[in-house]
């Protein structure tokens, strides 16, 4: 049967687009599953205008869609005849009938707004703009390609005979010296210095020998050993002379007195009422001439004041903002940490090094840190009877005293982390080596630790009015040693080192399920630990209900009574009986192991919230009697809590393999068995090439974590699943620590294990840190900043040989600019961006790609049938 015209062809497609209806029916489910990748493909601009051809549309004709509309390749259309025209109707009811899945989907916009009747498809046999067809999208250049111009014979134009190019050979012209080889003889360096040649030679049957090694006495060869004596140089011997000189001061004491009248006191009161004007006097004013006068005369002066007012801010000090620009700008000389002080006890901290450090949340001056033994594993095991014998302390130092403690807390165990209670500073929890969680309440130094503080006096200069740890040494008196109130079971407890330890937020509780309700006592009660055991537990620190309480109320008596009489009772009930609350065991999806946590942070910390503006104030706290509250919490009666489903459950994890992990704490119950199972991580990031040590939010974004481990460090940001916005290259050095600045949105720093800091500004650079400065001959451990007030900041920064020094943070690394929160908010967005673009074209790449290589299948297909 003959082929029907162009014009014809359209009803056979109209036949063939009905009988489609059922098959497109049976593949609804095809369907569907491409109704997302069509959507998308709408949104793409797939024209030809970045190549200076904006009619052009590439376009890809499946075999269905050759058969419909009568250009199959080689048989209906060729390379010598590639166009083909079809009714536009056609093209619109056959992307009607097969919806996304039709080729002209695409370009469904360019269909509907094509002006013209008929289109033209044209075949590309050579790929030459991607895809086997294209799409004419203009009536200007279907009739280019329809009818191309007649070439113009003679070479005539219609501005007549051009001009003829006539080839003129380059003339060989003498080269003239204008002095440049003068100075190219000047500036050239000669050899004035006669070579000295050497000549080496080896016999020939010695080429390739073997090389034998022998050992000689270095005797028995001249000059085979130098040996270099010390001597008595005499004219360094200068004799030293000594006298025995002393003084005696005496102070000068003098007595005087002084009396003052004194008078007997009596109240006094006094009655006073503003005084106005009469109904007359104001009628008589503001008709008078003199005020008539006077507001025509300034009304001018007014205006113009009230409209420089809305132009410009009048009160805008230029000085301070100028400062500020200048300050931002300013040379590296004032970005240096400044030595404050420093602290180390060559008793309590030898062969020690530094774990942990807390600046006290309240009193000015007291820092408290937590120290281990300088161990390998296997030196902990050899040595663990020895180790028995030594005490694992936490010690407070105080800036009135560099050399002594002020207090010593006594541990079980080495302290690898600990937390001061955000609601009651005397209150502190810590977590152990042998996986143990310990609580201390020091509300009996207290006042202890407010006195030490005012030797200080808030300035280094203290040795004028003898300082505190001078009147120590000569009174002789010890620190105090303070036992720990309780400390958790073992048996259900980890079974590795705590790692990181944290208090939850006053307004909320956790339950076994992991929901969260309101907290009616209004301070903290719950902390979270992890471990490298694979663990995270919740824990509680109120007593057990009443019910329970009484029936064991005998035993409770006999361990109060058996408790050192030093020791508070306000932790007696959980000692050696404390269980955890919930465990959440992170499994990996892929395998059938273990995530091992290092580091946590949770969306809901401590110096995050403002609980005056949240839940808070819905709640009544309840009243105590005594001074401590956690004396009298327990486990709240039958009595429903109110649910609070606004608070986050999901938490991000820094694992020992450098690994970064996003998951929720809620728990869910299991088909099968119904027992309660731990979520699964919602997302895993490899990022760090060692054991991540830093995971913590940022203080001025909530949503914005750093993360540091092995050899960089990477910034998130919760919500974005692609992966960090910002990850630095590998650091000539391993990184040990790192913390956010508490003042500056845009600068944190970090330690390294060879000693140094590496302060990072993302506002200056984000490919390098902005200063690298040396602290210590050993390997960093801790950071911890603190502001005292705003001129002040501080950042404490402990080594691996047990010493803490304390570094006064400059103007420039400490005063941010006027707007930079802003631009660090406005530098994150922008990379956030970044990162969803570069997703983007990995998606459009590989299904580019994806095309590429089922067009060649179909390529070889076609060949093989063929053949």
């Amino acid at each position: 049967m003959s082929e029907s015209p162009v014009s014809g062809k359209s009803s056979s497609a109209k036949g063939s687009a009905k009988k489609l209806k059922g098959e497109t029916k049976t593949k609804s489910s095809a369907r569907g599953k491409r109704k997302q990748l069509a959507k998308k493909d709408e949104e793409v601009d797939i024209s030809m205008a970045s190549i200076g051809h904006p009619e052009i549309f590439p376009l890809v004709f499946t075999e269905k869609t050759q058969e419909i509309f009568n250009c199959r390749v080689n048989e209906d259309i060729t390379e010598e005849n590639p166009f083909k025209l079809l009714k536009k109707e056609d093209v619109i009811q056959d992307m009607k009938t097969r919806a996304a899945i039709s080729d002209f989907h695409p370009v469904k916009k360019v269909v509907l707004e094509y002006p013209g009747e008929e289109l033209l498809i044209v075949l590309d046999a050579e790929f030459k703009y991607g895809q086997n067809f294209y799409l004419v999208a203009t009536e200007e250049a279907k009739e280019n390609l329809l009818n191309p111009p007649e070439p113009v014979e003679g070479g005539e134009t219609k501005e007549g005979t051009p001009e003829e190019f006539v080839y003129k050979p380059p003339v060989h012209k003498p080269w003239v010296s204008l002095g440049s080889e003068k100075e190219v003889e000047e500036e050239s360096v000669k050899e004035t210095v006669t070579k000295i040649k050497y000549e080496i030679s080896r016999l020939r049957r010695e080429f390739g020998a073997a090389v034998t090694f022998t050992d000689r006495n270095a005797s028995n060869v001249k000059d085979g050993y130098i040996e270099c004596t010390s001597y008595q140089d005499k004219n360094f011997s200068i004799k030293q002379l000594e006298r025995d000189v002393g003084a005696q001061v005496v102070p000068q004491v003098r007595e005087t007195s002084t009396q003052t009248k004194w008078m007997y006191p009596r109240n006094a009161t006094t009655q006073y009422f503003p005084r106005e004007f009469s109904n007359e006097e104001k009628e008589q004013c503001l008709s008078s001439d003199d005020l008539k006068e006077f507001i025509t005369s300034v009304s001018l002066r007014v205006e113009i004041a009230l409209q420089q007012n809305e132009i410009m801010n009048a009160f805008f000090d230029d000085w301070k903002a100028l400062a500020e620009d200048e300050s931002s700008f300013g040379g590296k000389s004032d970005a240096y940490l400044k030595e404050y002080q420093s602290f180390t006890d060559l008793h309590s901290l030898k062969n020690r090094t530094v774990t942990c450090i807390c600046w006290h949340p309240t009193i000015y001056g007291i820092i408290a840190v937590s120290v281990t033994e300088r161990l390998t594993y296997e030196d902990r095991v050899n040595l663990s009877g020895k180790l028995l014998l030594g005490k694992s302390l936490i010690l407070f130092w105080s800036f009135s005293d560099p050399i002594h403690p002020q207090l010593l807390l006594e541990c079980p165990e080495d302290i690898f982390c600990f937390q001061f209670c955000p609601s009651d500073p005397n209150i502190i929890a810590g977590g152990c080596i042998n996986g143990q969680v310990a609580l201390w309440d020091i509300s009996e130094y207290e006042e202890k630790l407010q006195n030490a503080k005012t030797g200080a006096g808030g300035s280094k200069n203290t040795a004028v009015n003898m300082p505190s740890f001078i009147q120590a040494q000569q009174s002789g008196k010890e620190p105090h040693f303070v036992r720990f109130c309780a400390v958790s079971s073992i048996e259900y407890g980890h079974k590795a080192v705590v790692t990181d330890i944290h208090w939850l937020p006053d307004y909320f509780e956790v339950n076994k399920m992991g929901l969260t309700f309101e907290n009616r006592a209004g301070v903290c009660v719950q902390l979270v630990t992890c471990s490298a055991d694979c663990l995270i537990l919740f824990w509680d620190t109120r007593a057990p209900k009443l019910s329970v309480q009484a029936s064991s109320e005998k035993t409770k008596e006999e361990k109060a009574i058996e408790a050192p009489p030093d020791v508070p009772t306000t932790f007696t009930h959980l000692d050696l009986s404390w269980r955890p609350l919930m465990k959440i065991n992170l499994s990996k999806s892929d395998t059938s192991g273990d995530y091992s946590p290092t580091r946590i942070s949770f969306t809901e910390e401590h110096y995050h919230y403002k609980i005056q503006d949240r839940a808070q104030s819905q709640l009544q706290p309840e009243l105590f009697i005594d001074g401590s509250p956690y004396k009298q919490l327990r486990v709240p009666s039958a009595k429903p809590l109110k649910l609070l489903e606004n608070v986050p459950t999901n938490f991000f994890v820094g694992t020992e393999d450098g690994e970064l992990i996003y998951s929720d704490w809620k728990m869910e119950r299991e088909s099968d068995t119904g027992r309660l199972i731990s979520q699964k991580p919602a997302n895993k990031y490899t990022i760090h090439d060692g054991i991540v040590n830093t995971v913590q939010r940022s203080p001025f974004f909530k949503d914005i974590i750093l993360s540091i481990g092995g050899w960089n460090f990477a910034i998130w940001k919760e919500g974005v699943t692609g992966g960090p916005i910002l990850q630095s290259c590998c650091s000539p050095k391993r990184y040990t620590v790192g913390h956010w600045s508490l003042s500056r949105a845009g600068v944190f720093f970090i330690g390294r294990e060879d000693g140094n800091i590496d302060i990072w500004d993302l506002l200056e650079k984000t490919h390098e840190p902005s200063q690298t400065q040396n602290i210590s001959i050993s390997m960093i451990t801790c950071i911890k900043p603190w502001i005292v007030s705003s001129k002040q900041h501080f950042l404490a920064i402990s080594d691996d040989l047990g010493t803490l020094h304390i570094l006064e943070i400059s103007w420039t690394l400490s005063h941010p600019s006027s707007n930079e929160r802003a631009s660090v908010l406005h530098y994150f967005e922008r990379e956030v961006k970044h990162l969803d673009y570069f997703e983007q074209r990995q998606e459009f790449r590989a299904r580019e790609r994806k095309e590429i290589e089922l067009e060649k299948q179909r390529n070889k297909t076609v060949s093989f049938i063929e053949v």
